[in-house]
């Protein structure tokens, strides 16, 4: 792997570990802030939301300019969310405002994810050949993946006492804060900022794409055309239908398993990052097996594995032993380590061939999020008519089972390896 590979590698984690560890201090403010229960997932729903709106846009700005460049302004954008969600918070005292502010605040820094994301792919593609995209990705996946748990991780850690206090008590430079979160908070704007200096790092590829028009219209109908132009394509349908369903469902199984930890387990939100922490271990480890055995012609047959996933789901509302759950979480996460990362690669391969590094990139992350929103509200809705957590658990459980049934029925009857 090239070096700048690495650098590449080390930006987009830093910046997606700050993201996540903001979710958690961002619940812990809105906590503070005595919140109504709807506002959690709202955060999650107005982050994917920014996805969705962007993306005619996204990809084509991630084509247009240096990628390394996209991705510091990306990360300025996301920097400026956490720095507004914790200056209102400073000067705010009245509760409802500021969750207000709490949920805008992530939905800029899902902005800055949007714009991230299109570029951070798409310049991995730029700099390797097609027969290391597997391997590749499944560094940068699990890369991704691991600083999606570890920012949860970081997040809770942060916001326990023992850390919190050490921070308001004993360093200058957490002097205004009053709270938890606020610390905390302080601490992810620094993470932020060393993500912008591997940013800067990154050099230029000096590839060109067509130069495409910034005209609004121009680039919606584009964009659809571009969504359509992956949608009909065999392995690029079945390859984004999985991959939607997927990360649809992982975006609202975080909000679950908080939930189930405390309900099962009597977890507080500071120690679920204990918990959590064993998917990151068992995500590694899927995508260090899968790199190694799975080639990008064959990653389609990893498909059986999600019915896995779903069935072993299904066994997380009789768990009551902590071990158990560490177990349980342990196998989750190896087996979507090492479902998710070779469905991955090949859709950004054909993505590739079929459009641009920038926009196929762009057309997976709207269709994805586009699911994180349905699936989000569906969550939302199901808590707002109280229903048990272990019904909601057995009810997204089914979804992934029957959904991957269907396509793994699908890819056996239609798909040929050799147009790949």
């Amino acid at each position: 792997m090239k070096n700048q590979f690495y650098i590449i590698m080390a930006a987009q984690a830093l910046s997606s570990l700050a993201d996540n560890a903001l979710f958690i201090a961002a619940i812990s403010m809105i906590l503070e802030n005595s919140g109504p229960e709807w506002a959690i997932p709202f955060m999650k729903w107005f982050f994917a939301l920014a996805y969705v709106v962007l993306a005619p846009f996204a990809g084509t700005l991630s084509d247009r300019f240096p990628k390394g460049q996209v991705m510091l302004v990306a990360n300025f954008i996301k920097l400026s969310g956490c720095f507004i969600m914790l200056f209102c918070n400073f000067l705010s005292n009245l509760n409802s405002i500021n969750c207000f502010i709490i949920i805008i605040s992530y939905g800029l820094v899902g902005i800055g994810a949007a714009i991230y994301s299109p570029a951070k792919y798409g310049i991995v593609t730029e700099i390797l050949d097609p027969e290391s995209l597997v391997k590749g990705n499944s560094w940068i996946e699990g890369l991704t993946v691991l600083s999606i748990i570890l920012g949860t991780c970081l997040g809770s850690y942060l916001l326990s006492s023992k850390i919190s206090y050490y921070l308001l008590l004993n360093h200058s430079v957490f002097k205004f804060a009053t709270s938890k979160s606020e610390a905390a908070i302080l601490v992810i704007l620094l993470i932020y900022l060393l993500s912008a200096i591997f940013n800067i790092l990154i050099t230029k590829t000096n590839i060109k794409y067509p130069e495409s028009s910034i005209n609004f219209n121009n680039l919606t109908i584009n964009f659809y055309k571009n969504v359509s132009t992956l949608w009909k394509d065999k392995i690029g349908k079945i390859s984004l239908s999985v991959t939607t369903i997927f990360w649809g469902v992982s975006a609202s199984l975080q909000i679950i398993v908080i939930e189930w930890s405390q309900q099962h387990l009597e977890y507080s939100l500071d120690q679920t990052y204990a918990l959590i922490g064993t998917v990151a271990i068992g995500t590694i480890i899927g995508a260090i097996i899968v790199a190694k055995i799975v080639i990008l012609k064959k990653a389609l047959y990893v498909l059986p594995i999600g019915i896995i996933i779903g069935l072993i789901m299904l066994l997380m509302p009789l768990i009551n032993k902590l071990s158990h759950a560490y177990i349980l979480l342990l196998a989750i996460g190896t087996l979507s380590g090492f479902f998710v990362v070779p469905l991955n690669a090949i859709l950004q391969h054909r993505g590739r061939i079929l459009l641009s590094a920038g926009n196929s990139i762009a057309v997976q992350n709207f269709n994805e999020q586009l699911n994180v929103l349905l699936m989000v509200s569906i969550y939302t809705l199901l808590s707002w008519m109280q229903v048990k957590i272990d019904t909601i658990i057995v009810i997204y459980s089914l979804l992934v089972i029957i959904s991957m049934s269907l396509f793994t029925y699908w890819n056996h009857r239609n798909i040929s390896y050799r147009n790949m």
